[in-house]
């Protein structure tokens, strides 16, 4: 199934650009959390918008992603804006990042509940976790279709209740559809300092 899931996105990231990278949401809302300096990790990276914007608050980024072409375009464009993002082919299931490595997790637009646990113990005391991914509760039919990969209501904030959520945003289908934040939930969290 790796192998399956690389050449998917190895496919889809070959007809991208850097220019194609963008940040999530939950990020980009909340740059004013980041710390200035720390070890920061974009898992599950794609083209790398996130750990741009963890690079250019002064955090050295590790992204991680299942795909070589991904990464490679990673590389290329972190060394040409002289960021501080080293990318990393890895299979994040297999090989999950170890406990108290990082100052900072980001994560959009991937879901593998079995992970949740190693993601969380991952941060060091006083850690922050970005995460953003798509719900089974949606006005629009984007993002996924696999039951698998949605969350249910309130689930993000279950999959990490051993952090202390700073941030949670999800709207469901209340009020005006297609207007605000759809179809995904966004959780900031921090792991306990002591």
């Amino acid at each position: 199934m790796t192998a399956s899931l690389r050449d998917k996105w190895d496919a889809r990231y070959r007809a991208a650009s850097p220019s194609d990278a963008r940040a999530a949401q939950v990020l980009a809302d909340n740059l004013h959390l980041l710390p200035t300096h720390g070890r920061g990790l974009d898992l599950a990276a794609g083209l790398g918008g996130n750990a741009y914007v963890l690079a250019r608050q002064g955090i050295a980024t590790e992204a991680w992603d299942l795909s070589s072409v991904g990464s490679r375009l990673i590389d290329s464009h972190a060394r040409a804006s002289g960021l501080p993002v080293t990318p990393h082919v890895r299979d994040v299931i297999a090989e999950p990042p170890a406990p108290e490595s990082f100052d900072v997790i980001v994560v959009s637009a991937f879901l593998h509940r079995p992970l949740c646990g190693a993601i969380a113990a991952a941060l060091r005391p006083g850690g922050l976790l970005f995460y953003q991914t798509y719900c089974q509760t949606r006005v629009s039919t984007g993002g996924p279709s696999n039951p698998d990969f949605l969350l249910a209501d309130g689930e993000l904030l279950q999959l990490f209740s051993d952090l202390k959520p700073i941030v949670y945003r999800e709207e469901g289908t209340l009020g005006t559809p297609f207007i605000g934040f759809r179809d995904r939930a966004m959780l900031v969290a921090q792991r306990p300092s002591a």
